[in-house]
């Protein structure tokens, strides 16, 4: 059995934290699930509940990226950088642009 592999990227402040829920739930239906916070998005700390969800993300071998290196350090996600990045969405099944405006 194959398993989707989706990527969601976050090009909005406002919806980076609703995206990170969206993988998770993405996750326990069974898809690997990824996101990105991209590069003019700078968030803020993020809540205990947020930080649970990602690890729970991380448990179900999931993943949240930002090619933002503030956003790594502020809230602990996984640096990439757009190279990097452009060879995982190869092995993506689906890419999702979330809270494009």
């Amino acid at each position: 059995m194959e398993y989707n592999k989706v990527c969601l990227m976050y090009r909005a402040k406002d919806s980076a934290n609703d995206g990170i829920r969206s993988a998770l739930g993405l996750a326990v239906e069974n898809m690997y699930a990824y996101g990105v916070v991209l590069d003019d998005v700078t968030m803020d700390k993020i809540d205990e509940n947020l930080t649970e969800s990602i690890e729970m993300l991380r448990d179900m071998e999931g993943e949240i990226y930002s090619t933002n290196p503030a956003n790594c350090e502020l809230n602990g996600l996984e640096p990439i950088t757009i190279e990097e990045l452009g060879e995982k969405l190869r092995d993506m099944t689906h890419i999702i642009p979330y809270g494009i405006k």
